[in-house]
């Protein structure tokens, strides 16, 4: 029964960060409309966490050790400040669907800072992200990005900042439960606000009302949702197949982009993307291996 449960939970932890991550890029695409980039990731996120950390503490969880909140800092700022805010940042020049397209190196980062700490991918897996590497190469050739050399670097780097802290965060002292993604969130969204002031972001004077649906939607699906169940994926399985959202993502993004912000999708960025869901297939079939307590 408790393996049943268990299963449950990775499939509803997945299908948020599949669609719910997925829809967040447009989000964010809405969110910068009226929110400078960094300040509109360090809003999110701190509410989110701070709202999630004072649930946390009024449900009977102990306040987290210094090694804890040491743990927490660390993967919030590699994952909510310098992954998702870069992410931000990049789509004030690139779409929303391109840019979660992009993310999708981050299986490839994963399996790199997995080996370091010994965990062997098998050649199933190796052969899967050889071919969504290929995807990423299509993509930065002849998609969108083809001379936005700084837009890819930013975007690469976003993908390895999430997938660095993503797999070191198994080895750091880490709250338990639902206070671990609280206290990444909050450090996290207090480092953009401290990098959005130092950048001399304004607060805007005038804020559409798409804006604050969209800033609505990350702070309790995009974070509150999403992020925990990401963070529950990390404790429960293998840093591969909670990443496999980045591969899922773009299809989302993709129709989500077309649908209701009139993107242009290129051919070959609908080659990538195909290419891209051949790896994520491969990935995902590796074996029943990838679920480990």
């Amino acid at each position: 029964m408790h393996r049943k449960n268990q299963t449950l939970f990775i499939f509803l932890a997945l299908f948020c960060t599949y669609f719910i991550w997925g829809s967040t890029y447009l989000a964010i695409k809405f969110g910068i409309e009226s929110f400078p980039p960094f300040l509109m990731g360090g809003i999110r996120f701190t509410v989110a966490g701070a709202l999630l950390y004072m649930v946390m503490r009024f449900l009977g969880s102990p306040n987290p050790t210094k090694q804890q909140w040491l743990g927490a800092t660390a993967v919030g700022i590699l994952l909510p400040a310098l992954g998702n805010g870069t992410v931000c940042y990049v789509q004030q020049t690139v779409s929303s669907s391109v840019a979660a397209l992009s993310i999708a190196t981050a299986p490839i980062w994963m399996a790199i800072f997995a080996s370091i700490w010994g965990h062997k991918i098998t050649r199933r897996e190796w052969l899967g992200i050889a071919v969504g590497l290929v995807g990423i190469v299509l993509l930065n050739v002849g998609g969108s990005l083809h001379g936005e050399i700084f837009s890819a670097f930013l975007l690469i780097f976003a993908a390895a900042t999430w997938s660095f802290g993503s797999v070191w965060s198994k080895y750091l002292s880490m709250p338990t439960g639902l206070m671990a993604p609280a206290c990444q969130m909050l450090t996290g969204g207090v480092a953009l606000l401290i990098f959005s002031a130092l950048q001399g972001e304004q607060y805007p004077a005038v804020i559409s009302l798409k804006s604050w649906a969209a800033m609505l939607f990350l702070i309790v699906l995009g974070s509150l949702v999403a992020y925990s169940a990401y963070q529950y994926l990390l404790k429960t399985v293998r840093p591969l197949v909670a990443s496999s959202n980045t591969f899922v993502n773009p299809i989302v993004a993709f129709g989500l982009g077309i649908w209701l912000a009139s993107e242009h999708v290129t051919s070959t960025e609908y080659i990538a993307l195909a290419v891209i869901l051949v790896g994520v297939f491969l990935v995902l079939s590796a074996g029943n291996e990838n679920i480990e307590q």
